[in-house]
């Protein structure tokens, strides 16, 4: 849907048209209390929106945003499902200065928007392992960006690290990502991409009854043995597919981050680049390829909200 249709919705004209909308969305079966859970046991109160719990251990008041990432925000809900709609629905991303331009915000809010979004997007702790009976994930790392405190390896006597012994990703921040063929991604950023790190990455996140496929690094051998199998392709040689076997896919990926990162937002600083790396994941886990639209990762979208309030500033 083209974005000059999309805002034409009702629920994109007020705050309070909003609240109804995210109401209905995320109450659909009854309201529930966001301090104790309870399902259908809370009463309206007198200012619109608020409610207030009916449970004898709870009885605390609670909105539509309470404990999401939305929670006392001064902005208008409406301006939040526009920005929700507009990270979700382009590819490589929107930039804080573009939303702050669109949706008429100054350029502190709009940032602080964003990053609250991308919280939203990010993936549980309990997500279920890649992979299995069989499936394919191609796994690799790349680097982007310097390293803004740059530790000595011990191993290497003080040298920073390096990928092959090149002196290319020297310094740079990098970035692991597994991808399951045809289907979901899970991207991480280490302190080092080292023998550790990678074998921590992958047992923990791929199904051992899985085929393992990555490039000729050494990094991946040792643990490629714990899966069904471990098959790899030469590029060194120029070797790129091999019936079945190849990392297509997870360079595919790196290469719409790396335009985004590049073309779009230009600057990250390091602290925050796991949350831009839940973006991209977000996006590519509800592409189009997967049947998912614009309206519909829109709305998986705001159903990550709950339970993940993002504070900069702890309060006193």
């Amino acid at each position: 849907m083209p974005i000059s249709n999309a805002f034409t919705a009702p629920h994109f004209q007020s705050h309070e048209l909003a609240r109804e909308w995210l109401e209905q969305t995320r109450w659909s079966e009854g309201r529930i209390c966001s301090h104790c859970g309870v399902l259908g046991r809370s009463y309206q109160l007198k200012k619109p929106g608020w409610y207030r719990c009916a449970e004898k251990d709870c009885r605390k008041d609670f909105t539509i945003t309470t404990g999401t990432v939305m929670e006392r925000s001064h902005i208008g809900l409406h301006k939040w499902l526009m920005a929700f709609y507009l990270m979700s629905s382009s590819k490589k991303g929107v930039s804080t200065h573009q939303l702050h331009r669109s949706l008429n915000l100054d350029y502190k809010s709009a940032w602080f928007m964003t990053h609250r979004i991308r919280e939203a997007m990010r993936e549980g702790k309990f997500a279920p392992p890649l992979g299995g009976d069989g499936g394919i994930v191609e796994a690799d790392e790349t680097y982007f960006g310097q390293v803004e405190n740059p530790t000595p390896s011990k191993a290497r006597k003080g040298r920073p690290y390096t990928k092959g012994g090149k002196s290319g990703p020297s310094g740079k921040r990098a970035v692991v990502s597994l991808v399951e063929r045809g289907g979901r991604v899970r991207s991480f950023h280490p302190a080092a991409a080292d023998g550790p790190a990678i074998t921590e990455i992958v047992r923990e996140n791929i199904a051992r009854e899985t085929r393992l496929h990555t490039d000729e690094s050494r990094l991946y051998i040792k643990v490629g043995a714990d899966f069904y199998a471990h098959e790899t392709v030469t590029h060194s040689h120029n070797e790129y597919v091999r019936g079945d076997v190849h990392t297509n896919s997870v360079e595919g990926y790196f290469s719409i981050f790396k335009r985004g990162m590049k073309g779009i937002y230009q600057h990250c600083s390091e602290k925050h680049l796991h949350r831009y790396l839940a973006e991209y994941d977000f996006r590519y886990n509800h592409r189009v390829a997967l049947g998912v639209g614009d309206i519909d990762r829109t709305l998986a979208a705001i159903r990550g909200v709950a339970g993940k309030r993002l504070l900069y500033r702890q309060p006193h």
